[in-house]
């Protein structure tokens, strides 16, 4: 990030905050799928829970202005289609100006900290449906952890039922990240078996007042055909920790399967081993177009 566009965003968030709403307001805004009928958002979601940590850096996200400057890199690539966040950095990228163009799906549910006593009750603390609306974004995205042994299950579920009801009212993106998840040593854990993938689907998919605006989140796991068999809403394959030629693999032979729209990908594409994020991003795009 140039120097004087820092300082202009420190600026605007102390002297001039309703320039956020301003450039909500004149954003360019594009449908949701594009001829190719695929999807690559870079999400960044993932500090607002606490979860700051990358391949074993368990500080890596700290800097803020090195996020951004990674994001708005990633952003600014050719064929990249949006991007997955939270109001903080939704704001800040929209006051850099880098979202026209873009389609922004705003996460909604991250109250669970990770490594907390309540990280399975994810309470609903950022955007909510009517806010996404009123901004002129495209969707909201909820996680979804099922945990069979916790109470707090019981009002994630609701929760999220309720915000998938109201994405839909406004007819907006619903995208749900389901997991059948267990703590294992007082870590909150996810059985990625195709078992448990299965279960985590078909609880996911049923929230809510209709399913008619909902898409999946998924990882990639073995057996994918048969999980993606216990679904037909669109699905788009979450990421994972960089400098794995695993994660590549797994990508390109899940894009092939039926229903699968894209990609959600988030450190594995703005952290990766070289630090090259132009080229991680490329990669990724050619991976769509290709598969």
């Amino acid at each position: 990030m140039r120097e004087e566009d820092y300082r202009r965003l420190l600026d605007d968030r102390a002297w001039h905050p309703e320039r956020v709403a301003q450039a909500a307001a004149v954003r360019r805004r594009r449908p949701l799928l594009s001829g190719r009928g695929r999807l690559l958002i870079i999400a960044a979601d993932h500090p607002a829970r606490g979860a700051l940590g990358v391949a074993g850096r368990p500080m890596a996200m700290e800097s803020r202005i090195s996020l951004l400057d990674r994001l708005t890199t990633a952003l600014a690539r050719p064929g990249v289609d949006g991007l997955l966040a939270t109001p903080d950095i939704v704001e800040d990228l929209l006051l850099l100006g880098a979202l026209d163009d873009k389609i922004v799906i705003g996460s909604m549910n991250r109250g669970g900290v990770q490594g907390a006593a309540f990280e399975f009750d994810d309470r609903f603390t950022a955007y909510d449906a009517d806010s996404l609306a009123a901004m002129g974004f495209d969707g909201g995205k909820m996680l979804c952890r099922i945990g069979l042994e916790d109470h707090a299950t019981a009002a994630t579920l609701a929760s999220c039922g309720q915000a998938v009801t109201q994405l839909a009212r406004h007819r907006l993106m619903a995208m749900i990240e389901p997991f059948w998840s267990h703590r294992v040593g007082g870590v909150v854990r996810h059985d990625l078996s195709p078992e448990a993938m299965i279960r985590a689907i078909s609880v996911g998919q049923g929230l809510g007042a209709t399913s008619a605006h909902t898409w999946l989140k998924l990882p990639v796991t073995e057996d994918m055909e048969r999980v993606l068999e216990a679904t037909t809403l669109p699905v788009l394959l979450l990421g994972g920790e960089p400098g794995s030629d695993e994660i590549w693999d797994s990508w390109s032979k899940a894009l092939r399967l039926p229903g699968v729209r894209g990609l959600v990908a988030g450190r594995a594409l703005l952290y990766p081993p070289d630090d090259d994020v132009a080229a991680a991003v490329d990669a990724a795009v050619n991976l769509l177009e290709t598969t």
